[in-house]
């Protein structure tokens, strides 16, 4: 019987005349894109274009469901796809199926200075993107590290402009050819969590243009960066979130930005603004950003139902709403329309190999000394030396993932460092906690008792005085008020009694190498009690294989500092001339250092950092041959080339980050001494010698003139200093620009 009726509708089927329905060209991805989007535009009702412009959920904002467009889904994340959260509150999901690779953090990925690991690293978490049906990438972060205080510096790329613009442009790119788009944040001047949702930033016209914006400009021009995400702060009076400046005069005029603006969770202050000064996309308000909700559902946005009726009352013109729409529909079409993904992938040995792989060159060695007049350095350990190691330290077993803000992580693995070295060393390797920090998520602080602290402590002290190799592992965590979004750091020293404990310790046991994890300088006033430093970052899922690998010497430490370490907090320019600089008067800000931020004040000032900018030390050495340049004069439209011999004076591979500043000899402006406008990794054999050419423009010259709100460069003397790092200067040319 199953057989006859089935016979049967065969049969009625085939005397239908078959009708072929046309693909409507919002549909066809043959199609020009922004031909796509005005097909799709024509066809939406006046309700359906104002709901694309808000949210609909916590990370979703809507498509056109009655067109077949889909919805647009985000993620937290610069260093990993965030673990799901509820619809519309900030609690965890508790799904089973969203453990991820978390990577390591932006400020380590900045450290390896190597362009080729960050378009992999933005490849990877792309591929991770997908596997979750995510969208849009909520990161990477380019704000200038400004202040050590700033609990988010660990989410950003240090405190050159250039460094960060060549570290974000291979990741944009990389991570975008998976249809997955990157939301580059947080955009302007975001430079501190304190007062973030209402300070008002106030700078010159140069710094704005020379410091703060130049990573930005690069991530949209040379990145193709598909979205932004604006700050929570104001600047000059306005919201970034809806800042005629920001937005509609340099983003959109000046850099053609063809994406879409996405405000912070929270961000957004007013409909007008909004719909006039270059919002796209509103996203999370009446909530902190972070734990707060609101009674108010989504409808009631800025860019929802009072934005629809100011349209339909002539009040806004609908030119403002079509823009938006346009903007909407190409990052859809970039994204979540686009047919024939890639499936992803998701904790793979791939992308734990990328995460291996970033952390190693991340780690930088500070400093590296003899214990004893006659011994070697005391790096890498020579295991035949000490019959045990002593690993002393919360942070060699904590997960650092946790905690920090939107972008905590739920790793499917983690390798701590505890683990990594015991599968080196093995019986040889003993723990002690030696200090304990608690939890303080946002306002709830743990406070350890006194009796708990001093235990730790005597415990960690007697366990040294025994000998052998003491490893402490510290730094900062995720707590509040330390590395963490919406607070910044309360001190600039160690947390926890951790300064105390390295000085008692180094007191009874001087084999002792202090590995700091964290995304920040921090005072170090027991430096020269202690032989060796590593500087390890935030490293992710595999975070403690890198750090097992530079002890140990199967690795060569090549990472260099992203932004400096002042010896004093007062050192540092942003706090130099007092409160109204940092944090304000709660009101207002005045950025008084202007374009002098981290080395450019150092070196302009000749006030030595501890440890400065581009810094980090080898197990080999290098030496630097003679420079040659191709010309002694510059004109405009001509280039100069500079090139210099780098050799491997040393005893084992390594690698080489030769950094190029450039310093006007004599301005009628001020200038900082130096700046970095170029660097070259290579990595050398024993004895091999490399030749690294720089190509020197008459760009590479220029400063911001406000005067004609454009670029120039007066004639005169330069030179180029190519170093190892801002203050290692190895050789230096003097040229001229006619």
């Amino acid at each position: 019987m199953k057989h006859h009726i089935i016979a049967a509708a065969t049969l009625l089927l085939s005397a239908i005349p078959a009708v072929r329905a046309e693909v409507p060209v919002y549909q066809d991805e043959s199609r020009p894109i922004d031909e796509r989007v005005e097909d799709a535009l024509k066809r939406m009702t006046l309700r359906e274009k104002v709901a694309m412009c808000h949210a609909q959920g916590k990370f979703c904002s809507p498509g056109v469901p009655r067109l077949g467009i889909p919805d647009l889904w985000m993620s937290d994340g610069p260093h990993g796809v965030r673990a799901e959260v509820n619809w519309n509150d900030w609690g965890v999901a508790g799904w089973t199926n969203d453990s991820i690779t978390a990577f390591p953090a932006l400020t380590a990925l900045a450290a390896t200075w190597n362009p080729t690991l960050a378009g992999l690293y933005g490849n990877a978490i792309g591929e991770e993107a997908l596997y979750r049906e995510k969208d849009v990438m909520l990161g990477p972060g380019v704000n200038i590290y400004r202040t050590p205080l700033n609990g988010r510096n660990f989410e950003y790329m240090g405190e050159d402009p250039y460094l960060a613009g060549e570290m974000v442009v291979p990741y944009i790119r990389e991570m975008q050819k998976n249809g997955v788009a990157a939301c580059v944040k947080h955009y302007a001047l975001n430079n501190q969590e304190r007062w973030r949702g209402h300070i008002n930033v106030n700078l010159s016209d140069r710094a704005l243009h020379e410091i703060y914006l130049p990573a930005f400009k690069k991530a949209v021009i040379d990145g193709g960066s598909w979205s932004i995400m604006g700050a929570y702060n104001k600047v000059r009076g306005e919201h970034a979130c809806h800042n005629d400046l920001l937005l509609n005069k340099i983003l959109k005029g000046d850099w053609n930005f063809d994406g879409v603006v996405i405000s912070d969770w929270g961000g957004t202050h007013d409909t007008r603004e909004a719909a006039l000064n270059g919002l796209d996309l509103e996203m999370g308000t009446y909530t902190n950003g972070l734990t707060t909700e609101s009674a108010n559902g989504t409808d009631a946005y800025y860019l929802a139902n009072p934005y629809l009726a100011m349209l339909e009352s002539g009040e806004l013109p609908m030119s403002t709403l079509d823009d938006k729409v346009r903007r909407l529909l190409r990052l859809n079409f970039r994204t979540a329309a686009r047919r024939n993904k890639a499936y992803g992938s998701i904790a793979s040995p791939e992308h734990y190999a990328v995460a291996e792989a970033i952390g190693n060159e991340a780690v930088v060695l500070l400093k590296n000394a003899p214990v004893g007049k006659k011994q070697p350095a005391l790096l890498p350990v020579d295991a035949s030396r000490y019959d045990r190691i002593l690993v002393v330290g919360e942070n060699a077993t904590r997960n650092l993932m946790a905690g920090g803000g939107s972008s905590e992580l739920k790793p499917k693995d983690i390798v701590t460092p505890l683990e990594a070295l015991k599968a080196i060393y093995g019986d040889k390797v003993e723990y002690t906690e030696g200090y304990r920090s608690g939890r303080a998520m946002y306002s709830n602080v743990d406070k350890i008792p006194v009796e708990v602290v001093d235990s730790l402590r005597n415990t960690a002290v007697d366990m040294a005085r025994k000998g052998g190799l003491v490893i402490f592992i510290g730094g900062l965590n995720k707590n509040n008020s330390q590395d963490c979004e919406d607070s910044d750091r309360k001190e600039y020293g160690l947390p926890f009694g951790q300064p105390a404990l390295i000085e008692q310790i180094a007191a009874v046991n001087p084999d002792v190498v202090v590995v700091l994890l964290g995304g920040n300088a921090v005072e170090m006033p027991w430096a020269s009690k202690v032989p060796a430093i590593l500087q390890g970052w935030y490293l992710g899922s595999m975070g403690g294989n890198p750090i097992a690998n530079i002890l140990s010497g199967a690795v060569n430490p090549s990472g260099k500092l992203p932004f400096s370490f002042p010896a004093r907090l007062e050192d540092n320019a942003a706090h130099h001339f007092g409160t109204i600089s940092y944090p304000g008067d709660s009101i207002n800000q005045e950025y008084l250092e202007d374009i002098l931020v981290g080395y450019r004040w150092h070196d302009t000032k000749k006030i030595p950092a501890l440890y400065p900018f581009g810094h980090g030390l080898s197990y080999t050495t290098f030496s630097y041959g003679k420079p040659v340049a191709s010309a002694g004069t510059i004109s405009e439209g001509e280039n100069i080339t500079i090139s210099i011999p780098v050799t491997n004076t040393g005893d084992r591979e390594g690698k080489e980050t030769v950094q190029l500043y450039i310093g006007d000899e004599k301005a009628s402006v001020i200038r900082p001494l130096k700046e970095l406008k170029g660097f070259d990794k290579v990595a050398l054999a024993p004895g091999e010698m490399q030749t690294v050419t720089f190509t020197v423009t008459p760009d590479d010259l220029k400063f911001y003139d406000p005067s004609t709100s454009s670029w120039i460069a007066e004639p005169g003397r330069f030179k180029a200093y190519i170093g190892s790092s801002s203050t290692d200067i190895r050789a230096t040319v003097p040229f001229e620009l006619r």
